[in-house]
């Protein structure tokens, strides 16, 4: 309902007004009224309306007086309307200066009063309509900011932006928030499906942080297989809450749980001092989040905690660990396995957990090595995503030997196609499957399979080919489709969307505003 003011000094016009129509019945609410208008100022300065119907001559202030300091006080813009038995001409130039809406003679008819209700409920939905764009607009273009940062790719232009819009500090950390098991999500299910409780946790995110919403966002690593939102935290968040950092994210935890019915795994990064070291952050929470399978099972993983070091002395298989990374380089099953046995055996003489993590630590960050070794080109974003992919098939028991034998040997056949150098004729294929069918569930990995070769290798030569992933090519081209249905037909956005490949409207709406700088419906009016 929107909520109406009545002020006039005598009571039988306010009564009147009253009963004149049903209000609710128009979508209005008359909350109070007042016999003057310094007594509506003195409301107004403690509660916000939407409608202001107000005489002009009264006692104490008239109703121009109260127009104008409203108006100048910056108290409220509400819709105003003047209710006078005077045709002065020189009170509407001065009512139409300060925006007043309307100029309406006593006796105010029925048929009168509900034009205007209906005039201003039309004008209402449309500011409501463009404020919400330009807020979309805004959150759109901070997280923009906020991601160059967290990548690595910024200027200074990022940095002050981001520290205008954000209250900072001098304690910060990356804090990675991912649906749990969504990578073990059925081939056959819809990604608007998904996508849709990706944005119900985040609206739950941002309603817990409250006056911080902004520092949450939506789709970070913008990977087709990760649905994940980001937290940038400072330290003050939870001390204003008189809680404890681990208290602060495990009420986020169960908030969100209860919220949306969704249970979330949460990768807290390293604490950095500055907004520009964030992408340290940022890194190491995906590291946490890469070797969760070699973990146990957690709610919240903390990178201090799972890289820091025990009082006993550190012992690295080095040799064993040297031996594993011949034998994925050979792609020879029966080596790998050899070698895992030979790992473990003296894995398991060590009684440090710390100690034993530290390990298996160094040997997926030599298997990166290996990796950028093979091209320097390669995205190490990108190897860890493979990790985090290839390690957490829920058919493998979580650290077990044979959960490492299943992963070795992925890597060493990734590695394997690293090195054939795979010609860009699979890409003239992609490209095709795009134009194709744009309009449908495209994902590397299922691609991959089609035309047998590694979704995340497969990922990394579209980056190189066309400097964007395959996930934003495919977002350029559906929006470029939309672009020209929006142009050329008559149909409804939320039928446009789906045309183009999107369940979720909003999600379509927020992308084509991140392409174009404006709604699809402000889009069509701009090129008719």
């Amino acid at each position: 309902m929107r909520k109406v003011l009545l002020v006039d000094d005598e009571p039988y016009i306010l009564q009147g007004l009253k009963s004149l129509i049903d209000w609710e019945a128009e979508g209005f609410e008359v909350v109070k009224s007042c016999a003057n208008g310094l007594e509506a100022y003195e409301y107004l300065k403690e509660n916000q309306v939407d409608v202001i119907f107000a005489d002009i001559k009264m006692p104490e202030m008239t109703g121009i007086e109260l127009l104008k300091r409203i108006r100048e006080e910056e108290i409220s813009d509400a819709f105003y309307i003047i209710l006078t038995g005077f045709k002065d001409f020189t009170y509407i130039q001065t009512a139409l200066r300060y925006e007043c809406m309307e100029y309406m003679l006593k006796p105010v008819e029925m048929s009168e009063l509900k034009g205007v209700l209906r005039k201003i409920a039309k004008q209402s939905d449309n500011r409501d309509e463009e404020e919400q764009s330009r807020l979309s607009m805004e959150q759109a273009y901070l997280a923009r900011n906020l991601i160059a940062l967290l990548f690595g790719k910024f200027d200074e232009s990022n940095i002050n932006y981001v520290k205008n819009h954000l209250h900072l500090s001098e304690e910060i950390r990356y804090v990675d928030l991912e649906l749990a098991g969504q990578s073990d999500t059925p081939e056959e299910a819809e990604e608007g499906e998904i996508r849709g409780l990706q944005r119900q946790v985040f609206t739950a995110v941002r309603d817990y942080l409250k006056d911080e919403k902004e520092h949450c966002i939506f789709d970070v690593s913008q990977d087709e297989k990760c649905y994940d939102i980001g937290l940038i935290h400072c330290d003050y968040m939870a001390s204003k809450r008189e809680i404890s950092f681990e208290d602060y994210l495990e009420k986020l935890r169960l908030y969100v749980l209860s919220e949306t019915g969704c249970e979330i795994t949460i990768f807290v990064g390293k604490t950095v001092s500055r907004i520009d070291q964030i992408s340290k952050s940022y890194t190491s929470a995906c590291i946490l989040k890469s070797l969760e399978a070699f973990r146990g099972k957690k709610n919240i993983y903390y990178y201090d905690d799972e890289t820091s070091n025990d009082s006993n002395a550190v012992v690295i298989q080095k040799n064993k660990i040297d031996e594993l990374l011949a034998s994925i380089m050979t792609d020879e099953e029966s080596a790998i396995r050899n070698s895992v046995d030979h790992f473990y055996e003296e894995l398991n003489k060590i009684e440090s957990p710390q100690t034993k993590r530290l390990n298996i630590n160094y040997l997926l960050f030599q298997l990166i090595h290996v990796a950028t070794e093979l091209d320097s080109e390669l995205d190490q974003q990108e190897i860890l995503r493979f990790i985090a992919e290839h390690s957490s098939e829920e058919d493998i028991i979580r650290g077990s030997k044979n959960h490492m034998v299943s992963f070795c040997c992925d890597y060493a056949h990734y590695l394997s196609q690293l090195r054939k150098n795979i010609s860009g004729g699979v890409l003239l294929e992609i490209e095709k499957e795009v134009r194709d069918n744009y309009d449908v569930n495209l994902t590397l990995r299922d691609l991959g399979r089609k035309y047998f070769i590694n979704s995340s290798y497969l990922g990394q030569m579209f980056q190189k080919k066309h400097g964007q992933s395959f996930k934003d090519y495919l977002t350029s081209y559906r929006i470029s489709k939309a672009e020209g249905l929006l142009m050329n037909t008559e149909l409804k956005i939320v039928d446009i969307a789906e045309k183009v490949g999107y369940k979720d409207t909003d999600y379509f709406i927020k992308k084509f505003i991140e392409a174009n700088g404006c709604t699809p419906s402000k889009y069509r009016k701009n090129k008719r």
